[in-house]
């Protein structure tokens, strides 16, 4: 069985949805380690209700990034560590994690991509008055949501939707839609 790590650093709903499928025998992971950046947030109370090992850091306590990351690469290592799945994890991934872990690092954003990247995805579409929007799960490199799409999904934006109905919208894809993509990757992997 696979060894991941997932990082977070809000809510967590994505995490509780990674989770419950790994419980429910329909991921074949272990979720060796829950990563966070925000001391406080709500993925952490989760991580503990599951009984996973968290590591929560404050970038900021660090000289630089690279500092932050290595101390974040010990931890991954010393859990062994195979993939790590970002769910709402609010900062660029450095060489310091995308070298040892090339085309090991999976994202999810709130937007059919290249459409809408960073932060705020489903403002800038509301922005723009768009009629469809989505999911995009694609590898990590080093620009802001630029790398390899793996899956994307849409939805429908109506006249009358507000930002939390299209949260809402694409948050139930994101739950069904990034476990999927998950074990899809596993298993194309060990039939390597």
């Amino acid at each position: 069985m696979n060894n991941i790590a997932i990082f977070a650093s809000g809510s967590g709903s994505n995490f509780d949805a990674i989770v419950q499928k790994v419980e429910k025998g329909e991921l074949d992971v272990n979720i060796a380690l829950l990563v966070c950046d925000r001391i406080g947030a709500p993925v952490i109370e989760k991580a503990q209700k599951y009984e996973i090992d968290t590591v929560v850091y404050r970038p900021k306590s660090f000289s630089d990034k690279s500092e932050y990351e290595r101390a974040v690469l010990d931890d991954c290592r010393k859990r062994d560590v195979e993939f790590i799945v970002l769910a709402g994890y609010m900062r660029l991934i450095g060489p310091t994690l995308l070298q040892p872990f090339e085309q090991r690092i999976i994202n999810i954003h709130p937007s059919l991509l290249p459409a809408f990247p960073g932060k705020d995805a489903i403002g800038q579409a509301l922005e723009k008055r768009v009629k469809v929007t989505g999911v995009t799960i694609h590898f990590v490199d080093g620009g802001m949501d630029t790398g390899p799409i793996i899956a994307q999904e849409a939805i429908e934006v109506s006249d009358a939707d507000t930002a939390i109905d299209i949260k809402r919208k694409i948050q139930a894809v994101e739950h069904r839609l990034y476990p999927k993509v998950i074990q899809s990757l596993f298993i194309k992997e060990e039939s390597q």
